[in-house]
């Protein structure tokens, strides 16, 4: 049997911003003296609007079409909830991530089938990483549910379920509304089971009842108030203690924070147990921006072969390793390449830890097995020292000749200065991952991206929506032009919206990443006039400011200008690349997952 992590089969889910992003405040008291709401007010569709305004939405993501209009009438007649008509509704979703990924919920609207079936690949996105976000459906007319009749919208089939059929394997929890009685239930116990499972929800509500008046309306709704998960104390006293004892008996042991420190709230634990045991600290490429990098012990991030300089040297010569909510796929693995024992590692989930080759600890929390583990341990540096002596400062890219082609790790040295507390960065699939990867956050700084589920096109929608939760952050969106030519239409919406994000688009003519996978002539691109296309999309309406760059000078003018005269204004600056300019690291991934996914069928 294999006994490298990287070959394992660990249970994949999940992503990473600098501390985990607050989870959504929930009031738990009753109100003593509720309000009441004349008839107009008491209806399902208020009461939905109340509900998101109530978990911390205050922007819905919508798509309008005739099976949600009523429905779109009532949220936006609420006080404090901000309808976002965005281009179309794989953006729509992609923007409920983003937001999520901020705000700690996020929430579109959709209409039936045709709508649903278009957010689909966002909220499994939003699944894979994660993210409670709730996905809401204008449905059917509660009346033609079981007739035989046949809807526009739908494949010509008198079955209404095949839209819900589908999100079933994308959602923790799906409510069909179709009748008044039941509807209150229905809505809270999809939202509730949401923020509880950190998981997408579906609700479809059907399009004559969002007007209704019903008495379950008629009153403020009762705040949520959601129990803690709870640890099995006897359970979480033994895995402790074989923990310790695996870990103090160690030399030079080491901790790797990973995406899913995210859902189990743990971030915090996991800094202090960092503080308490002096081991030096990295995290995983997925749970970048969830670990402080500004830490005393921070070593850079772990991807094994394609690790920051020095880490996976530090990593894989331990004799213990702590990986805490760590995914271990194809991807994060190097194409299975990891080079780290089983025996050696403390993986900490966020309900079970595994030690070593032992027993399987379940029903702990991830939370209260760092901070109770944090108690226990011997203070251990020898790891960090290691680091510390063997570590060289980072070098810098050669410097641009006057008109020479501007490269790509340039760029990225510029980026790094633009960084602080006030912006946040989000890295599109492709090699802006790898690019990013090597950015220093500063403390407060943000950071996102998509690993897990890696769809491209996914940061045009998520840096409409993270900004439009973020309003004290200047986002900073790093894309290909591949992956912006997938979903570029709502940079519209941000403009609508009056964000002054700064968009690096870098036009350097394919899916550069998947030619270092895997080249063919399907990987080169229709280049376009990518600064004439956003003036176009702007045609004088709202703040935007545009310019290409080919050169280091031209880029520096750029920036000066982006943070000077129009740092008010959306900045997208178009960054001419050659085609073979990439990172090093995407070099050497590729290869590596292109050996991977290029292995033989195992014989029969």
């Amino acid at each position: 049997m294999d006994t490298k992590i990287g070959a394992l089969d660990v249970v994949p889910v999940s992503n990473g911003n600098v501390c985990c992003p607050p989870k959504t405040a929930v009031a738990s008291c009753v109100q003593s003296s509720p309000v009441s709401f004349n008839s107009s007010e008491a209806t399902l569709g208020r009461h939905l609007a109340r509900r998101l305004v109530q978990i911390g939405v205050s922007d819905v993501f919508s798509v309008p079409g005739d099976f949600n209009l009523t429905l779109l009438d009532h949220l936006i007649a609420e006080p404090g909830l901000n309808l976002i008509g965005c281009c179309n509704e794989l953006n729509a979703g992609y923007a409920a991530d983003g937001y999520a990924r901020s705000r700690g919920v996020g929430a579109c609207v959709v209409t039936f089938t045709v709508g649903g079936l278009s957010v689909l690949n966002a909220i499994a996105g939003a699944y894979s990483e994660n993210l409670p976000v709730v996905c809401i459906v204008g449905g059917p007319n509660s009346n033609d549910y079981g007739t035989n009749r046949i809807l526009h919208h739908t494949i010509g089939l008198p079955d209404f379920s095949q839209e819900l059929r589908c999100f079933q394997t994308v959602t923790c929890y799906q409510a069909v509304v179709n009748n008044l009685e039941d509807a209150h239930e229905q809505i809270d116990t999809a939202i509730s089971t949401a923020l509880k499972e950190s998981k997408p929800v579906y609700i479809s509500i059907g399009c004559n009842l969002s007007a209704i008046p019903h008495p379950t309306f008629s009153r403020e709704p009762v705040p949520f108030s959601l129990p803690p998960k709870l640890s099995n104390r006897m359970g979480l006293e033994a895995a402790v203690e074989a923990a310790a004892e695996f870990l103090n008996k160690a030399v030079k042991p080491v901790m790797v924070g990973g995406p899913k420190l995210r859902v189990a709230n743990a971030c915090q634990a996991f800094v202090e147990l960092a503080d308490a045991s002096g081991y030096a600290l990295a995290v995983s490429p997925a749970g970048k921006g969830l670990v402080p990098e500004h830490h005393p012990h921070f070593i850079g991030t772990y991807w094994g072969a394609v690790s920051t300089a020095f880490c996976a040297e530090i990593v894989e010569s331990a004799d213990a390793y702590i990986f805490a909510g760590p995914i271990f796929n194809d991807y994060s693995s190097v194409g299975y390449s990891l080079l780290l024992k089983k025996e050696k590692a403390l993986i900490v989930q966020p309900d079970r830890v595994v030690v070593g080759n032992g027993p399987t600890y379940g029903c702990i929390m991830m939370k209260d097995f760092l901070q109770a583990l944090a108690k226990r341990l011997k203070k251990n540096t020898t790891a960090y020292e290691n680091y510390h002596r063997i570590y060289v400062p980072d070098g810098h890219p050669l410097q641009c000749a006057p008109k020479e082609p501007l490269r790509v790790n340039v760029l990225f040295e510029h980026i790094q200065k633009l960084l602080s507390s006030d912006t946040a960065v989000i890295a599109e699939t492709g090699d802006s991952w790898f690019n990013c990867q090597k950015l220093k956050l500063p403390q407060g700084c943000g950071y996102e991206f998509q690993m897990q589920y890696g769809s491209i096109g996914w940061s045009v929608g998520a840096t409409l929506g993270y900004a439009q939760a973020a309003t004290d952050k200047r986002v900073i969106a790093c894309i290909g032009d591949g992956s912006f030519q997938v979903t570029a239409q709502d940079v519209s919406t941000m403009l609508r919206c009056g964000q002054n994000n700064i968009i690096f688009l870098i036009n350097n003519g394919g899916y550069t990443i998947e030619v270092e996978i895997h080249d063919g002539p399907y990987n080169v691109i229709k280049n376009w006039n990518y600064t004439a296309l956003v003036d176009a999309i702007h045609n004088g309406e709202g703040k935007c400011w545009t310019t290409k760059v080919f050169y280091e000078e031209e880029l520096i003018e750029a920036i000066e200008t982006a943070m000077g005269a129009k740092k008010d204004c959306l900045c997208f600056i178009e960054v001419m690349a050659h085609k073979d300019d990439t990172s090093k690291e995407l070099l050497e991934w590729g290869s590596r997952v292109s050996a991977a996914n290029s292995r033989p069928p195992n014989p029969q």
